[in-house]
């Protein structure tokens, strides 16, 4: 059976999913997190953190 691993941001993720979209539903919330917490950043201290909504993400899904 195939396990498939999330590539987020150039990096890959330790965690290890029994399905596709189990790692797709990951990779969704992964992105949510991170436009969530770019907001938080940004709306802490502007002037260190950048934050550009429109810039998102990259993640890949490969088998393992």
């Amino acid at each position: 059976m195939a396990k498939y691993k999330i590539i987020f941001n150039g990096e890959e993720q330790d965690e290890v999913f029994n399905t596709y979209d189990a790692a797709s539903n990951a990779a969704n919330n992964m992105v949510a997190e991170y436009h969530e917490g770019g907001e938080i950043l940004e709306l802490s201290n502007p002037r260190d953190y950048s934050y550009d909504p429109t810039v998102e993400p990259e993640y890949e899904i490969v088998e393992e």
